[in-house]
């Protein structure tokens, strides 16, 4: 796990977040918000993200696939705190695009997530277009 960069550990960097709240359920036997939860969680956000930017009007045939999901755990979350999970674009690509979220308990970062999507077609890869790239390109996180 590489160090996240201070920019990564601040709500203002991102453009959307969601207040999602956390369930019994989602303990381990330690009484921290497990792993599979945590993922959970993450997806939580960024699905909500993703329709933020109506993502889900695309053209027919059109769809976006996962290509890689990274999570890097900074410190234990606890139930029954709220997890806030802030969302944005951290990369774009000819045909993919990372999303950057941060989850947050108390205001302090416990961990952060890296989601790499593909889009396509029936035919594979698609490249973005100006008008996709453009709603990507808003949503931009501020690393300052």
């Amino acid at each position: 796990m590489s160090k996240p960069e201070p920019w990564q550990l601040s709500k203002a960097s991102y453009p959307f977040s969601n207040v999602t709240q956390t369930r019994f359920g989602d303990m381990d036997l330690l009484g921290h918000i497990n792993n599979v939860a945590m993922a959970d969680l993450f997806e939580n956000g960024r699905v909500r993200f993703n329709r933020s930017m109506g993502m889900e009007n695309r053209a027919e045939g059109d769809r976006w696939l996962i290509a890689a999901v990274q999570i890097n755990y900074l410190r234990e979350a606890h139930f029954p705190d709220d997890a806030e999970i802030c969302s944005g674009i951290g990369r774009i690509g000819n045909s993919s695009w990372d999303i950057l979220s941060a989850a947050f308990q108390n205001d302090l970062c416990v961990a952060t997530c890296t989601t790499t999507l593909v889009l396509t077609n029936p035919q594979g890869a698609k490249a973005i277009d100006a008008e996709f790239r453009a709603v990507l390109e808003a949503q931009m996180v501020k690393r300052d």
